[in-house]
């Protein structure tokens, strides 16, 4: 029986499909060359061996599991750690998905998970079985397989970084100027997750100019502060550092940090620039500091250790984003399951201070105020927005934003008709939106609180964005069950915004993209670099066409429509531009 609305919105599985977690044991970790070198011409290794592809053993058999034979276990094990543990937790104790250990399991039994599973859930579960990514089989298998205590995986320290760390090309073998064509502040880095790859494409001309092989679906491409290198992170935790001066542009140096991770910035303060990579892993929970023209890894730091609350051990609080400083020289590191932030100062990493912010579980994505003096980040399995002001290095605000599940990305920033500057975050578990006040000084009154509750298309959102040319405030929903509304997008109109139910606009990007086969979902908007158009990914079944399409922001009317056989799973995009400058 089909699972209703009402159980739905308060499911055991409530979750994050585009956190689609893969890990992976390091490529050739068992051969180290001298110098980690090797010529520019040396055949790539793709990193697509996963946590899931170890061959453990079904642990702690008790009378009354499940039966599942080896081969089931391993099968099941592989699709939990692509599909399900960047919400549930390596060890399934959950964070933006609810806890999946047997004691919780096992109360609601078989045929519960089972339609969960299949059906998905408004609060951002995907339909795994109604979509067609899991045959029938396999959801037997999966609810099966979360009734049976979850497998832990190996450690991953310093040795094994350095086993896989490889410069490609030297730092002085590099070009001193740039040798392509292309407007690399227009170039848009896109992740082609399903082929282990990224697609840098012309923003002026929407040509492919590189497809590059990298770690397993990439999570995030940052950019350096002097905006010559993009880094980009793989969810198998294998970094790649791109010269984009290079013609084509090519991988320079790599290295994997652990085996799943989600986050990579560079260090942008001045006198700093370039100088340092940071990494945060989701497994083993540490990040990663490594030097900025070669990757080489410097010091690790584990994030086990109290929950700030309850003052309780966590064997697994992983690191869900990093953002650099603008006003010192600090990463800030949100640390999901104890809810703490870490301002890691990197003026001197032999002697590493590191100030602790107690904020709330369970921190997840999010981005600064259009001042670059605030950052928000959500607690989404907590309903909560965190503000952290980097300038006075301490916990500004606490704010609940009204919504099930806030989902941000790196979050929107607005000129609101009449609250002044505001923050705007979406939300997996319901359709709303809510504008966050930061502005202080000029509205004070208004200042870190929801100012304004919107309703978009429904649940399952994963994105907003803005840009400071745009009126417009774009809402994806792509992890809504309904087929119509994951292909779609909300637009609101910025200076409508003060009316007391502004009406919003729906885009049928993925009637757009002209795909027929499948169920393609619309995911994460960016702008080019002018804030005159928005690309969007129609992102479809590895084995189906995939596409982008570009919207006009005046106009909000279809520009162009990217299709290419090389375009497999597109779905997170970032502009060098925008990204290097904290523009959304």
């Amino acid at each position: 029986m089909k699972p209703d609305r009402a159980t739905f919105r308060s499911g055991l599985l409530a979750g994050s499909a585009l956190v689609l977690a893969l890990a992976a044991i390091p490529a050739g970790a068992e051969q180290k060359t001298d110098d980690h070198t090797t010529g520019p011409g040396a055949a790539y290794q793709p990193s697509m061996t996963t946590l899931g592809e170890l061959q453990v053993e079904i642990p702690g058999r008790k009378p009354g599991d499940p039966v599942m034979t080896p081969e089931e276990y391993q099968a099941a094990n592989k699709i939990y750690f692509e599909r399900c543990a960047g919400c549930h937790g390596v060890l399934r104790k959950g964070a933006t998905g609810k806890p999946l250990t047997p004691d919780i399991t096992r109360e609601n039994g078989y045929e519960y998970l089972r339609d969960f599973i299949t059906y998905g859930s408004p609060a951002g579960m995907p339909n795994w079985g109604t979509s067609g990514e899991l045959t029938e089989e396999q959801v037997d298998m999966m609810a099966r397989y979360i009734l049976l205590e979850p497998a832990e995986p190996p450690e991953f320290g310093m040795p094994e970084m350095r086993a896989s760390w490889k410069v490609i090309v030297k730092p002085e073998d590099r070009p001193t100027r740039k040798m392509n064509d292309i407007d690399i502040d227009n170039l848009f880095s896109v992740t082609l997750r399903d082929a282990g790859q990224i697609a840098l494409i012309d923003g002026g001309t929407y040509e492919i100019k590189a497809v590059l092989d990298t770690g397993y679906a990439v999570h995030i491409s940052r950019i350096s502060a002097s905006g010559r290198y993009l880094y980009v992170i793989g969810r198998d935790a294998k970094v790649n550092m791109i010269d984009l001066w290079m013609d084509p542009p090519a991988t320079v140096a790599e290295v994997k940090i652990g085996t799943e991770a989600r986050s990579v910035e560079t260090s942008k303060f001045e006198g700093f620039e370039d100088r340092y990579a940071i990494a945060g892993a989701y497994w083993p929970p540490q990040y990663v500091i490594m030097d900025g023209d070669t990757l080489e890894p410097l010091k690790i730091k584990s994030t086990r250790g109290m929950i700030y609350d309850e003052q309780t051990y966590h064997p697994e609080p992983r690191v869900a984003s990093i953002v650099a400083s603008h006003y010192r020289p600090e990463f800030i590191v949100n640390i999901k399951e104890t809810g703490k932030v870490q301002l890691v100062d990197y003026s001197d990493i032999r002697n590493l201070r590191i100030t602790e912010i107690e904020a709330e579980r369970f921190l997840h994505d999010g981005g600064f105020d259009r001042s670059g003096r605030y950052f928000l980040v959500a607690a989404n399995a907590r309903g909560k927005v965190a503000v952290i002001d980097t300038k006075e290095g301490k916990l500004t605000a606490l704010i609940e934003t009204g919504g099930e599940t806030p989902h941000p990305g790196r979050g929107a920033n607005l000129m609101h008709p009449v609250y002044g500057p505001v923050w705007a975050t979406s939300h997996l578990g319901d359709e709303t939106v809510a504008l966050i006040g930061t502005d202080p000084e000029g509205h004070p009154d208004h200042a870190w609180k929801v100012v304004q509750t919107l309703e978009a298309l429904g649940g399952g959102s994963l994105f907003v964005k803005s840009h400071p040319n745009s009126d417009h405030l774009y809402v994806d929903a792509p992890l809504n069950p309904d087929a119509e509304v994951s292909a779609s997008v909300a637009v609101f109109t910025v200076s409508e915004l003060g009316q007391e139910e502004p009406e919003y606009k729906v885009l049928p990007v993925g009637k757009w993209a002209g795909i027929e086969d499948g169920q393609p979902r619309v995911v994460q908007g960016e702008f080019n670099k002018a804030g005159s158009e928005i690309w969007f990914s129609v992102w479809n079944a590895k084995d189906k066409p995939s596409a982008i399409v570009i919207v006009d922001d005046k106009t909000l009317k279809l520009k162009h429509v990217i299709k290419d056989p090389r375009l497999i799973t597109p779905t997170g995009k970032f502009n060098v531009y925008n990204t290097r400058s904290d523009v959304y």
